[in-house]
């Protein structure tokens, strides 16, 4: 049996998946794979599938499975999983850490310490103690943010179409009821229809003056050109962001050039504790799926 890693997952995962067979990251061999082992920059499209004959396996090693097309690997046969444990601590770390970032000014004083000014009197600050957020989906990563919030002496709120119950959150009835009563909205919700787009120019009419969008979930989550437009008005006071309609996004892609942008190019999963967490799940993964008999 052939597996292929065809993204960036730890150096040690291949030794130690080699008692399942043979390892390769050759991405021309896809043609014999039994398994592959994907990330975000692999896209598994119809015609992808097609290549790969031989295929009983995909891993995506993270939370969302939107980069595969799950329908037509249904259709051949062939299993979808993912890790969706592994990544809670690594995306909610860096969420929040975007988060502190906006009130506590922290990119534009090192521009300015960088470029020599020191803006002690122009960069004011505000805490995020006594602020309410407010978090698309209660899943779980969503569940690590609220409880770093909850340290932080925050309300936390949450609105899931899917769960009406969280220890760590007070879930509210509908997304728009959440985002009025937010000062930050953090995205924790996988790429589909129903949410493509969803933070839009109507949504965001509904928000506080001056609230933080915060988004570790999907780009294409967010409607660019409303939120840039939003941002030169002031209606928003940031958009921190992690990830982007494609990694990387276009050149002309509005948040790259919008006022008040926190940006980092999708580092959230890629800790080195979470690769290794990400590759003790692939590990489980592959060995249920061999004593099932399914390769």
């Amino acid at each position: 049996m052939l597996i292929l890693i065809c993204d960036a997952f730890d150096p040690s995962l291949a030794g130690k998946l080699e008692r399942f067979g043979e390892v390769t990251d050759d991405t021309g061999r896809l043609a014999e794979a039994a398994v592959a082992l994907v990330r975000s920059k692999t896209k598994c499209t119809k015609e992808w599938i097609d290549a790969a004959p031989k295929l009983k396996l995909i891993i995506r090693g993270g939370v969302g499975t939107d980069n595969i097309d799950k329908p037509h690997a249904a259709e051949k046969g062939i299993t979808v999983c993912n890790t969706p444990k592994a990544s809670g601590i690594a995306v909610a770390e860096l969420a929040f850490a975007l988060m502190l970032a906006v009130p506590n000014r922290l990119v534009e004083g090192h521009a300015g310490m960088v470029a020599g000014m020191w803006l002690k009197k122009e960069l004011k600050r505000t805490e995020l103690f006594g602020k309410t957020l407010g978090l698309v989906g209660i899943g779980n990563i969503a569940t690590e943010v609220a409880r770093r919030a909850a340290a932080f002496g925050m309300k936390v709120t949450a609105y899931d179409k899917y769960i009406s119950e969280s220890a760590h959150a007070e879930m509210v009835g509908s997304l728009a009821e959440l985002a009025a009563g937010a000062d930050y909205l953090s995205l924790h919700v996988p790429l589909t229809d129903e949410t493509r787009g969803m933070i839009d120019a109507d949504l965001i009419g509904r928000m506080k003056d001056g609230a933080v969008v915060v988004n570790t979930g999907r780009g294409a989550c967010v409607d660019a050109d409303a939120v840039a437009a939003a941002l030169a008005s002031g209606k928003l006071r940031a958009y921190a962001a992690d990830v982007w309609p494609s990694d990387p996004p276009p050149e002309d892609y509005p948040l790259l050039k919008a006022p008040n942008v926190v940006m980092t190019p999708h580092l959230g999963a890629s800790s080195k504790e979470n690769l290794l967490r990400i590759g003790a799940e692939v590990e489980a993964i592959i060995g249920s799926f061999l004593e099932g008999g399914q390769a």
